[in-house]
């Protein structure tokens, strides 16, 4: 009587296959009828048979491991990425690897070749900006690794991309400050070289355009996603002659940025400047008072990118490209005061 652990050869043999189809069912190959993966399937779960992680790597040419690709400066960006993919990889016996890059370098091209080779990554997640480059989408495919592109727009097709819907949430935001009564409205913007910050600021124009407000240059300051940019924009704007009485803040560290800018001018945050940010971070709804902002589901759509890379079997993920943002109301907006 035969003992020690189930091998690959004894599901061969039970299920009356190859060892070879034994392998391409451990690796969800789409190269097998229904009928004969479910029979191995049903022999692998009956002897208990344990697959080796080594093994199937080197059959797959792949280590298990999700890779993310950034050059982002947002911090908490990284770390809600970085919650959402773990999430989903809780119960997998796949890792994360989180490799920065340089987007502005001459040698990106051969840096990003150079760490698949290396790494061998059984998928890759890009970020925005990276996301955007089109060759950098090219290079994986030319290593024959899984990707999946984030972004504030569709960046490829629905099984490479997803996306939110930055334009219409911020659409909605703005407006919603419209309706409280405010037609003076800052916007502190992103970085430059991002798409999000182009789509914000559309939203936001296109709700002034919306309600026949018109676009006033001298409320639109620069920033950089973080909180220090929030601070200087912020600042700028309440020290207008003529300041806004609210402001629109591309994300939500630039918001509270502007928050602190304007209470160490002397102001009252709703009472004198209404905020509005984007993201809802943790710290959106810990700060006083708690930042009306856009929930961008950033956590969900790493979630989700985990999901497209390592259940290729499942098509309505795969076909899944956009999460919509939606307004979280709080207490840093109220109706301007009659000047």
């Amino acid at each position: 009587m035969k003992t020690g652990k189930p091998t690959i050869n004894d599901v061969a043999r039970l299920a009356e296959v190859s060892k070879k189809t034994v392998s391409r069912v451990i690796n969800n190959s789409p190269a097998l009828s229904e009928k004969t993966r479910d029979k191995v399937q049903s022999v692998i779960k009956e002897i208990g048979f344990v697959p080796s992680l080594q093994a199937r790597a080197l059959a797959l040419s792949r280590n298990f491991i999700i890779a993310v690709l950034h050059d982002n400066p947002n911090a908490q960006f990284l770390v809600n990425v970085q919650q959402g993919i773990l999430d989903e990889l809780a119960s997998t016996e796949y890792g994360l690897m989180v490799q920065p890059v340089d987007r502005t370098s001459d040698h990106l091209y051969d840096n990003i070749r150079s760490f698949l080779e290396r790494h061998k990554p059984y998928g890759v997640v890009l970020l925005p900006p990276i996301s955007e480059d089109d060759k950098v989408a090219e290079i994986c495919e030319e290593f024959g690794c899984g990707y999946i592109r984030m972004g504030s727009v569709k960046l490829d097709k629905a099984e490479h991309t997803i996306s939110s819907n930055d334009r219409e949430a911020v659409r909605e935001a703005v407006t919603y400050l419209i309706g409280k009564g405010h037609t003076r409205i800052g916007l502190i913007e992103g970085p430059a070289g991002f798409t999000s910050p182009r789509e914000r600021r559309a939203g936001f124009e296109e709700a002034l355009e919306a309600a026949g407000i018109a676009l006033d240059p001298t409320l639109i300051r620069p920033g950089s996603y973080t909180f220090e940019s929030g601070v200087e924009a912020g600042q700028s704007l309440v020290d207008l002659e003529n300041p806004p009485t609210a402001i629109f803040a591309c994300n939500d560290e630039m918001a509270i940025g502007a928050i602190i800018a304007a209470r160490r001018s002397g102001l009252l945050i709703p009472e004198d400047l209404s905020v509005v940010g984007f993201d809802d971070t943790p710290l959106s709804s810990h700060v006083w008072p708690a930042l009306t902002t856009v929930r961008w589901p950033i956590v969900e759509m790493a979630r989700l990118a985990a999901r497209k890379l390592i259940l290729s079997d499942d098509q309505e993920a795969a076909m899944r490209w956009q999460l919509p943002s939606k307004m979280m109301e709080r207490t840093s907006v109220v109706p301007p005061k009659q000047r």
